[in-house]
């Protein structure tokens, strides 16, 4: 859902004769910041852990189970995060049957790509890597202070509401977002690469590889240090 909705207003501004065509920058950072929320409240069940960024985080912040009483273990993690990717992928590709042929009638290759993964305005492989840290690490740090520190021993995401969660994604995209898109997930990114990768789009052109370890290990990175500095810096509500 998260991805689903996420690219398709990425798709909706960019591709060709769609009726949001030239809809901005904003347009994106709000489309995105709504599809979080629609995310959030499908996902409940699990916490609504949509980004390993956060799953992440909240290993290294200590939290011992996740939402519903999932604990906190290699096993968890690992299917939590292979979930993500899935998901992700999934959504690009349905997000590519709703503007199939607005794919077909776009001449520009990097906008198709554009719609399935984040690239940069300037190309510097490590300050690109240091928005995307700094970008994550205000993700996970003040989701976990929604959460009171560990987070998931709170109920996961979705105990917070799916709101408050938005915004913050809409501001973190208003404000950091510029240089990189904000990728701040690395499933986010990295599923939707790959289903641009393996799906017969025409004229789609390359995936940018070389770029694509970028929101892959800068959201890791901030998400852990998240999780690190919340053990000193933020309370832990019991």
């Amino acid at each position: 859902m998260l991805v689903l909705l996420g690219t398709g207003v990425v798709a909706n501004v960019a591709l060709a004769k769609n009726k949001g065509l030239g809809g901005g920058f904003l347009m994106v950072t709000i489309g995105w910041a709504f599809a979080v929320y629609a995310g959030v409240i499908v996902a409940y069940n699990s916490g609504a852990h949509l980004n390993p960024a956060v799953t992440l985080g909240l290993v290294t912040s200590g939290a011992t189970e996740f939402g519903s009483g999932v604990p906190v273990n290699f096993l968890s993690v690992l299917t939590y995060i292979a979930g993500q990717f899935l998901g992700a992928f999934i959504g690009a590709v349905f997000c590519w049957l709703a503007y199939k042929q607005h794919f077909d009638a776009e001449p520009n290759s990097a906008n198709k790509l554009g719609v399935f993964s984040t690239g940069p305005a300037i190309r510097s492989y490590g300050w690109n890597l240091t928005t995307e840290i700094i970008g994550t690490f205000v993700l996970v740090f003040v989701v976990l202070a929604f959460g009171g520190g560990r987070q998931g021993e709170n109920g996961g995401l979705a105990a917070l509401g799916a709101l408050p969660v938005a915004l913050l994604v809409l501001v973190i995209g208003t404000s950091l977002g510029g240089p990189t898109g904000y990728a701040i997930n690395p499933a986010r990114d990295l599923g939707p690469r790959i289903a641009h990768f393996v799906l017969p789009i025409k004229g789609k052109g390359t995936s940018d590889w070389a770029y694509s370890w970028v929101p892959v290990i800068g959201p890791v990175i901030g998400g852990a240090l998240a999780g690190w500095a919340s053990l000193f810096l933020l309370p832990i509500l019991t």
